[in-house]
Order: structure tokens, then sequence, then C-alpha cells
């Protein structure tokens, strides 16, 4: 069996994979997020490869120094990105309260869509390496809400480490009307994304 390698510290991330019963290890990319793109799928697609490959290049380099250490085996590291697009402004994570304000009073009673993007390297035992990168989209419709409502949801302090200021899985679940696509894309993986990619190249997460 093969290695599984999350390149994020989100836990969401990491409750997904859990969820559909995947073994795997977290190690988190640490490099600064350079973005060369601005429309929102290539900026998530951009930024999930830079933290897949960041992360397998310390994989690889560790291989090649520690070769007594190392057991040969097939690799599979997962980076990601999620951020929420709405009147042609990219929201990644708010600065401080204020911020998060701001962008929920965009977002109250409106439609928004949420991208996450993708990149899977495989490392094999063999030297051979690839990388598989993708999106997905989904629309999010969320309720009105008054000041005193965003007031009261920044106050928990939930809102300050995810894209768009809020999170669907959390206590903003109450202001979610409607969704048109994966909620788990939403949540910060689309897992059944990532498995529909994979059995396309004739990779089973499930036996890698």
């Amino acid at each position: 069996m093969g290695q599984i390698i999350l390149a994020s510290a989100s836990p969401r991330r990491r409750e997904l994979l859990e969820q559909i019963g995947l073994e795997f290890e977290v190690c988190p990319a640490k490099g600064e997020e350079i973005i060369t793109k601005t429309i929102p799928d290539e900026v998530v697609e951009e930024l999930a490869s830079q933290k897949a490959r960041e992360v397998a290049g310390m994989v690889k380099a560790y291989g090649a120094e520690h070769k007594e250490l190392v057991t040969p085996q097939d690799i599979m590291v997962i980076g990601a990105d999620t951020v929420v697009a709405y009147g042609g402004e990219i929201l990644g994570k708010p600065k401080d309260e204020e911020d998060a304000f701001r962008m929920l009073s965009m977002l109250s009673g409106n439609t928004h869509m949420v991208y996450t993007g993708v990149s899977i390297i495989l490392l094999a035992a063999s030297g051979k390496t690839g990388e598989l990168t993708f999106h997905e989209r989904t629309d999010v419709v969320m309720r009105r809400l008054s000041e005193q409502e965003i007031r009261r949801y920044i106050a928990t302090g939930e809102p300050m480490d995810k894209a768009g200021a809020y999170g669907i899985q959390g206590k903003c679940a109450i202001y979610i009307d409607k969704i048109d696509g994966d909620y788990n894309n939403v949540v910060g993986l689309p897992v059944a994304a990532a498995y529909r990619e994979l059995k396309k190249l004739g990779i089973d997460l499930y036996l890698w």
C-alpha cells in the first residue's frame, strides 16, 4: 500500500478524509502563497498546486537524504485551497473582524460561488512523478442577515479562519438557504470529485 499525505493544516479537510475512511498523514505546506492569476478557479488551482508541490518536494528531499530510514513506496500528496467569489472579488480569510463584517455584509441576501482547487501529486517508488489538478464550484445562497446577526456570528470567532468569513458546517449553517453543487466543496475538499478524477486515471484511493 502507498502513503497518502494531506498538505493542509485544515481540520475540516482532515475530517473529510477521515469521514471517507482513508488513512493518511498530515504535513501542512508552510510556504508563502504566491498568486499570479485573477480568475477564481485558476487562483485555487494555482494555490493548491503550490501547496502540494512544496510538500512533495520535502518528501523527495527527505527520501533522497535518508534512504536508510525510508522504505520505498508510492506516495500521494493532496493539496487544496478554497476561496469565495462574489461581485468580481475573491474573498479569502478575513484580516480582522471588520473585514469579516464587510465580507458577510456582501454575501448577505445574495448568491456567491465557492471554489476549491485540488492538486494531487503522485510520487511512485520507481521515481516517476505526476500531478493532477482540478477545481470544483458550488453556488451558495445566503439569506439576508441583520447587522446584529452578523455581529453576533463574528463574536463567536468562527469566521476568522475561513474563506468568505463563514463556515457552512458550523454556526453559519442556519443562515444558508440553498446550495447548488457539492456541499463538501464548500467545507473545503470535494472528496467525491477527487475520487472521480483519480478513477479516470485508473487509481482507486482505497487500493493506493
